[in-house]
């Protein structure tokens, strides 16, 4: 049986037997990868280094018969050492990396390769907030699935004003207008950027943007827990 080369990350990794570990990849051209990787929790394992949480590698597998396949070889990348440096970064990128797991199915489009990746470069730098790289991480998967709200127009369909104030409407995926409203156009703009095609490391440059996330944060995580199995 051929030997297979892809690029992945870990999502997560299940202890099998007395040395061996099931390891599920995430892939840009393969999909999800389920690996047995044999004797691998051996001090001396060849494969252990290259199968690091919070990592990309290059890795050679085996189809299998059924669900699972062979791992092969395991080459380390790039380990983005800064996470497990500290707790809060850790638990993050741990909740990245479910949250992406639990809303894709086999399959994933290659972008959501990238997503993970870009996501885990953003907490490897320490400047970069961990709420700001949440909701982004939360608005690109939304993004991914097809969901971004409406942020052009209202309810009503008429041109989101600079001196109106919002609330956000589920039902139809846009903002209408109240009094009462929390939202203004700075909020808006703010996720304009987090559902766009900008970078944690871009968005902490943008003035003003950290400042307002507590406010779009609820509107972002009931979006994800609404639409996505996440």
């Amino acid at each position: 049986m051929k030997q297979l080369l892809t690029t992945g990350i870990v999502l997560s990794r299940t202890d099998y037997g007395e040395a061996d570990r099931i390891v599920t990849l995430l892939t840009p051209d393969q999909g999800k990868l389920r690996l047995m990787a044999r004797g691998v929790r051996k001090i001396k394992s060849r494969l252990a280094g290259g199968i690091e949480l919070f990592s990309v590698s290059e890795i050679g597998f085996m189809n299998g018969r059924g669900e699972i396949g062979t791992l092969i070889s395991a080459r380390l990348i790039k380990h983005y050492g800064t996470i497990i440096q500290d707790i809060d970064r850790v638990q993050q990128g741990y909740a990245l990396i479910k949250m992406l797991h639990r809303a894709t199915e086999d399959q994933p489009e290659p972008d959501y390769f990238e997503l993970l990746r870009h996501g885990l470069a953003a907490l490897d730098d320490r400047d970069i907030e961990l709420d700001l790289i949440g909701l982004w991480f939360q608005a690109q998967l939304l993004r991914l699935a097809g969901h971004t709200p409406n942020l052009r127009t209202d309810t009503a369909e008429q041109s989101l004003a600079a001196d109106q104030r919002y609330v956000f409407d589920f039902d139809s995926v846009a903002f209408a207008p109240r009094e009462e409203g929390v939202c203004t156009a700075a909020h808006i703009k703010t996720l304009r950027l987090l559902f766009g095609n900008h970078s944690p490391q871009t968005l902490k440059q943008v003035q003003g943007t950290t400042q307002l996330l507590p406010d779009i944060a609820p509107l972002i995580t009931t979006m994800r827990s609404t639409y996505l199995r996440a």
